[in-house]
């Protein structure tokens, strides 16, 4: 099933961006097999039900590639397919940057980055004081851990053992303007969450078998250390003309670019 639905995001992100003449096409497609999995094998939610007190909690902390948590939701039922197509047009809820507002199973407002994991910790911290079992994931971007906040969270939610606490970074190796590396060194990326008080693993970020059984973390963790998964991907995925090239942080696809695009991702 997760496979069929990062398939499907693809070709809605793809769509959505060039119509809406929308940015952050290749975060979206980076992170497509993350969301994927999480919607498919690993969050306990309820499309029909989405404020469900028991749900697990998601905030998409790199709010930028809203695109493709949009359409997700959409392909598990949260609301209509239909409207994605007013993704990024004035008046829609379907903002470029993720908003709840007027959207079933958005917890969270994001694109300010930095913010994400912060919440994520509070989250979590508040469902051990309600005795609750509800799980909090987190999707960052590793561009985004060059925020000072990021570590802040990291250090709280390692010290209060906050073992019902995932953070996924999609680790695609470019930011806005060049690659990490360049940008601000982020290795050794594992020992860093490591020195925290995180337990880390490091996998393919588009393997979906491996991403599955890392996000997965039992709900009786109770005080335990709380799990970073580091998801090695490539921005752009599933289109070659858009792999590893920054360009594709910014600039939509024309319509000719869309047309190859979802010839190259296909209907799965």
């Amino acid at each position: 099933m997760s496979a069929r639905l990062a398939n499907a995001v693809r070709r809605h992100v793809l769509t959505m961006t060039s119509v809406g003449r929308s940015s952050h096409i290749g975060s979206a497609l980076s992170c497509a097999d993350i969301l994927a999995v999480l919607y498919a094998d690993v969050l306990r939610v309820d499309p029909a039900n989405p404020d469900w007190p028991d749900r697990d909690r998601f905030i998409m902390s790199k709010g930028h590639a809203g695109a493709a948590l949009y359409a997700v939701l959409a392909e598990r039922g949260f609301f209509d397919p239909a409207v994605l197509h007013r993704h990024y047009q004035n008046g829609s809820y379907l903002s470029g940057h993720v908003s709840h507002v007027g959207m079933p199973g958005v917890d969270l407002s994001t694109g300010s980055l930095g913010h994400g994991l912060p919440v994520g910790a509070g989250l979590a911290w508040r469902a051990r004081q309600m005795g609750r079992e509800w799980r909090t994931y987190v999707l960052l971007g590793d561009g985004e851990c060059d925020e000072g906040s990021v570590w802040e969270a990291a250090m709280f939610a390692g010290h209060h053992e906050l073992g019902l606490l995932v953070a996924v970074v999609d680790c695609n190796g470019l930011q806005s303007m060049g690659t990490t590396e360049d940008t601000l060194r982020l290795e050794p990326f594992a020992a860093k969450w490591e020195s925290f008080g995180w337990d880390v693993a490091e996998i393919d970020g588009h393997d979906h078998d491996a991403l599955a059984a890392t996000m997965r973390v039992p709900r009786e963790a109770g005080r335990a250390r709380p799990r970073c998964v580091l998801a090695r991907t490539v921005k752009g995925k599933g289109v070659s003309f858009m792999e590893n090239q920054v360009l594709w942080h910014y600039r939509p696809p024309s319509a000719d670019e869309l047309e190859r695009a979802l010839a190259e991702v296909g209907t799965g």
